[in-house]
């Protein structure tokens, strides 16, 4: 008898003692120190509403010829004339396999030509890597082009030249890389 006399309470009694402990809690619960806010909102969003600009803008394309573009930003500033954009990133990549990933720390989207500008790291997945002070892509169709100078490391060695061009070639898939403008050459067997 004695069992189940005690059975019996603590029926009754557990749940009043848990139920007096959440009550404990939570009337002398204090309140947060830190305040509460959102981990990845450090925009000053009032400033990008007053300057007009937008905070990781993406642009995506296909050219007429197939070839996709992916251009992200971390900034822009949108105008009339196209606006300007800072730490830029275009994937470039054609259907027939070759791509190109461009760096760059400003540049434009206007009349169907993306400026990179600033210092321009372009690597391709032929095993070059090019830099030049300005590069442009064509987004209507696959040619990526520089005329102010540039330099690139090639798997055979080291190119300096006054302009690049990288377009379609004469055959279906292919592609051609043609500096020209007192060309030098360094090659490293």
């Amino acid at each position: 008898m004695t069992r189940t006399r005690i059975v019996r309470w603590l029926r009754v009694l557990l749940p009043l003692v848990a139920l007096a402990m959440l009550s404990t809690m939570f009337l002398f619960s204090r309140q947060s120190t830190t305040e509460s806010r959102i981990p990845y909102a450090e925009v000053d969003a009032e400033a990008a509403a007053r300057e007009g600009r937008i905070v990781a803008p993406e642009y995506s394309g296909v050219t007429g010829d197939g070839t996709t573009l992916s251009l992200r930003a971390a900034q822009a500033t949108p105008s009339t004339a196209g606006g300007a954009a800072g730490d830029l990133r275009l994937e470039w990549r054609r259907p027939d396999g070759l791509t190109a990933d461009l760096v760059a720390p400003s540049g434009t989207l206007a009349d169907g030509q993306v400026r990179l500008e600033g210092g321009v790291e372009m690597s391709t997945s032929s095993g070059w890597t090019l830099r030049s002070a300005r590069v442009e892509a064509a987004t209507d169709r696959s040619v990526i082009a520089a005329d102010q100078g540039i330099t690139a490391d090639a798997p055979f060695g080291e190119i300096e030249a006054e302009r690049m061009r990288l377009a379609p070639g004469e055959g279906e898939g292919s592609a051609i890389l043609n500096f020209s403008g007192g060309v030098r050459l360094l090659y490293q067997p």
